[in-house]
C-alpha cells in the first residue's frame, strides 16, 4: 500500500443476446449525454432484471462506470456532467438492485455487482473500462477489481469511499468502533428489526420530500449549500457563471428521492450489506491498482477506517486530503485524471 498525503492543494473546480437498452440514441461526438432520455434508460439483464443507468460525459469518450453513493440513484453526478466532459469521459451510473429504476435482487450480495456490469459493459459494447466508487459505491469497485476479468477493466478509483464497517473477522475493536454511533445504530436496526426501519424510513422520506418544499426548510438546505460552496471555493472548471442556490438544491434532493422511488427496501438491504462482511478478503483484490481518495476530516467514513483497508489491498495507492466527506469533490479533476492516466496506461 502507497500513502501519499496531500494537503491546500490549488482548487479547481456482454453476450450478443441481451436485448437492447430501451432507449437508445446517436448524437455527434461533441453532444454530451443532458437529455432526460439520456438520464433514465434501461436494459433487460439476462437473469430478466431491469438495469437502469444514466450516462454522462461525451458519447464517444472513454468508458467510465460511476457507482453512486449510499443511499442514492443514477442521477448522483449530474452536477458534474461538465468535468465528465472536460475529461472526455463516457460516465455510465448505473442504479443498484431496488435503487431509482432498477429492480430488486431478493438475497443479493456486494460480490453479484460485477455480474450486472459486465453484462451492461458488452450490451454498450465496450471492450474496456474504469470503475470509480464514491461514497457507498466504493465496495462495489472493489468487488470490480476483483472479480471483473483484466481485459477488460483498466482503472479502480475509490473517492470518499464507504469503510468497511465490520468486513469479516478480524476487525480491530477500536477501529470498527470509529463508525458515528447514528450509523451503528442503523445497522444495528436494519439487522434486528429490518421491517420496522423500512416503514419508519418510507414515512421519514415522506416527510422529508414534503419538509423540502417549505420555506423554513428550504431556508437551512440553502444556507448548507452556501457554506458548502464558501468552504471549498468552488468554481466551474469552463468558468461558467456558479449555479444558482436553487439549482444546486435540485442536484442534491433529485438523485436521493430518486433512490428511494421503489420504497426503502433497497436502503434496509444495503445497510446490512456495507455493515457485513464484503464476501472477498482485501488480501486476495490483486488488481494492479486501486486509487483511493479521502478526507482527513470525513466524519461519514472516518481515516482510520480506510487506512485500515488500504494496508490490506496489495496494490492501494491512498491518497489523504485535508477534506471532509463533502468537500472532497473538489478533487475530482486530480482523480478523474489520474483514472484516466491509470485506464490508458494499462
Amino acid at each position: 500500500m502507497i500513502r501519499a498525503s496531500t494537503f491546500s492543494l490549488p482548487l479547481r473546480r456482454g453476450s450478443s443476446a441481451l436485448k437492447a437498452i430501451k432507449s437508445t440514441t446517436h448524437r455527434s461526438a461533441s453532444t454530451s449525454f443532458a437529455s432526460k432520455r439520456e438520464l433514465n434508460q434501461s436494459f433487460k439483464l439476462p437473469d430478466g432484471r431491469t438495469l437502469g443507468f444514466a450516462e454522462y460525459g461525451i458519447q464517444d469518450g472513454y468508458p467510465l462506470f460511476y457507482f453512486h453513493g449510499f443511499p442514492s440513484s443514477r442521477l448522483e453526478p449530474a452536477p458534474i456532467d461538465d468535468i465528465f466532459r472536460k475529461h472526455n469521459l463516457r460516465a455510465i451510473t448505473p442504479d443498484r438492485p431496488g435503487f431509482g429504476i432498477s429492480s430488486p435482487q431478493p438475497g443479493r450480495r456486494i460480490t453479484d455487482w460485477p455480474a450486472d456490469v459486465r453484462a451492461l459493459a458488452e450490451n454498450l459494447r465496450l471492450p474496456h473500462y474504469a470503475v470509480l466508487g464514491g461514497s457507498g459505491g466504493g465496495p462495489y469497485a472493489l468487488a470490480c477489481a476483483h472479480l471483473l476479468p483484466r481485459e477488460q477493466l483498466s482503472a479502480v478509483g475509490v473517492l470518499a469511499g464507504a469503510p468497511p464497517w465490520e468486513a469479516g473477522p478480524g476487525v480491530p475493536l477500536p477501529i470498527a468502533t470509529k463508525m458515528s454511533r447514528p450509523r451503528r445504530m442503523l445497522a444495528a436496526s436494519a439487522d434486528r428489526t429490518p421491517g420496522v426501519l423500512r416503514v419508519v424510513s418510507d414515512a421519514s422520506v415522506g416527510l422529508i420530500k414534503w419538509m423540502a418544499t417549505t420555506r423554513a426548510v428550504t431556508k437551512r438546505i440553502d444556507a448548507w449549500l452556501e457554506a458548502q460552496v464558501k468552504s471549498a471555493k468552488t468554481t466551474n472548471p469552463d468558468g461558467k457563471q456558479p449555479r444558482t442556490t436553487e439549482e444546486r438544491r435540485e442536484l442534491i434532493l433529485r438523485p436521493l428521492f430518486e433512490g428511494f422511488a421503489q420504497g426503502s427496501g433497497a436502503m434496509v438491504e444495503e445497510t446490512q450489506l456495507l455493515a457485513h462482511d464484503w464476501g472477498f478478503r482485501f488480501e486476495d483484490v490483486t488488481f494492479d491498482k486501486i486509487s483511493i481518495w479521502h478526507g482527513l476530516k470525513d466524519a461519514n467514513a472516518p481515516i482510520e477506517m480506510i487506512r485500515y483497508m488500504a494496508e490490506r489491498l496489495p496494490h492501494a495507492h491512498l491518497h489523504e486530503f485535508d477534506d471532509t466527506h463533502y468537500t472532497i469533490g473538489r478533487r475530482l479533476d486530480e482523480v478523474l485524471s489520474e483514472l484516466l492516466s491509470d485506464a490508458k496506461a494499462h
